[in-house]
């Protein structure tokens, strides 16, 4: 049950730290918020904005609020698939996935039939410049980098399912910087004071807002579309290794972005930074940290949270404190005998189980937004 923690500021968790508290005060006290903001179970502090908080706004949008990975999200697939059907090693499937689904810092691939692709989903932009599309079309199908992963999963009934989570690469980054750059502007140009330069708005009604909305819709469009085709190339992939399978059903969310809704008895605006959309019956997919489980949830429409819960874990550490702090060998040890990038643990230290908030604590926190249908116990980690 959520507890007010601030004026304006309902949470979920009971792991806070007072400085992510702080952060989300700020924006709760913006003029165009005209309900209390909610803070999730997995919330911390983030660029911008809190990481898992919902921020309602009436007649403007804070574009750093919705963040620079728009469309940021997860896909899971049950498949037919039982842990009787594996092979003893799931190992052939990490070249294969890393042929097919590059991953990393500004990595993409050529391949003449995304094209084809993205027109079939209506997603070219005109908007875009030359190498903008050039980066859109390589990056299609790809992981990225950082928290971004591949993972095959056990259920309770050892089930097989494939999770994956990606955003919309670079162009959702180009994209949002430009805007939250044009809000700052825009700030600065009528002398409007903000507690907090990052909550830079636009006005709805304004070209700059306009240019703004068309560029994130597409860009979450663009995101969903990205996650749909790399949970085919991943599903299809598992199947060559096992030698059968068949998919059963896909779950495709979004958890950073902003869309129209009824809320209290208005049409606002409802920014999710690090949260899933879960209205009575969504169904969504809330992951834990490598080394841990992931939930396949059903929402239960809590209107105090505006239909929403967490987006994952949370993170303990920064990337940098996890650097410090932690090894690539308790890496390895919470790592136990899963297939995963154990040869670059090294640079996996900042994604460190240690270094997020308990995944177990984080769904107690929230019994009254979601309930669980699955819990995922993961057999193969491939990271970003």
């Amino acid at each position: 049950m959520p507890q007010q923690v601030a004026p304006g500021l309902l949470s979920w968790a009971s792991d806070i730290e007072s400085g992510t508290i702080e952060q989300a005060a700020r924006a709760a006290r913006m003029p165009f918020v005209p309900s209390h903001v909610a803070l999730m179970a997995d919330a911390h502090v983030g660029m911008g904005a809190t990481v898992g908080s919902v921020i309602p706004t009436e007649g403007a949008i804070i574009p750093s609020a919705v963040g620079v990975d728009i469309g940021c999200g997860m896909v899971a697939t049950e498949t037919t698939l039982t842990a009787a059907d594996l092979p003893d090693t799931l190992a052939p499937l990490m070249p294969l996935v890393e042929k097919r689904i590059p991953a990393g810092v500004g990595q993409g691939h050529a391949d003449p039939r995304i094209d084809a692709e993205l027109h079939a989903v209506g997603l070219p932009h005109t908007a875009l410049t030359g190498k903008q599309e050039t980066t859109t079309l390589a990056q299609f199908g790809t992981l990225g980098s950082g928290n971004h992963f591949v993972e095959v999963c056990l259920d309770e009934r050892d089930r097989v399912w494939t999770v994956l989570h990606s955003g919309s690469r670079g162009i959702g980054n180009q994209l949002a910087t430009k805007h939250i750059g044009e809000a700052k502007k825009l700030m600065r140009r009528y002398f409007i004071t903000l507690e907090d330069p990052d909550l830079a708005y636009l006005v709805q009604g304004t070209p700059e807002f306009g240019a703004y909305l068309e560029d994130m819709l597409w860009a979450q469009r663009y995101a969903l579309a990205s996650r749909a085709r790399m949970a085919e190339v991943l599903v299809a992939s598992l199947f060559e290794v096992v030698g059968q399978g068949e998919a059963v059903r896909t779950i495709n969310a979004h958890h950073n972005f902003t869309q129209r809704e009824n809320h209290y008895g208005k049409s606002l605006w409802i920014t999710r930074k690090g949260a899933i959309k879960a209205a009575a019956g969504d169904e969504g997919v809330i992951p834990g940290s490598m080394g841990t489980r992931s939930y396949i949830v059903t929402g239960l429409g809590n209107a105090s949270s505006y239909n929403s819960s967490s987006h994952g874990a949370g993170r303990r550490m920064s990337r940098s404190q996890a650097r410090r702090e932690l090894s690539a060998e308790s890496l390895t040890e919470a790592m136990g005998d899963r297939t995963w990038n154990a040869d670059r643990a090294g640079a996996l230290v900042d994604e460190h189980p240690l270094a997020y908030k308990s995944i177990d604590q984080v769904m107690a926190d929230q019994k009254d937004l979601v309930t669980v249908q699955h819990t995922l116990r993961q057999i193969f980690n491939y990271k970003g």
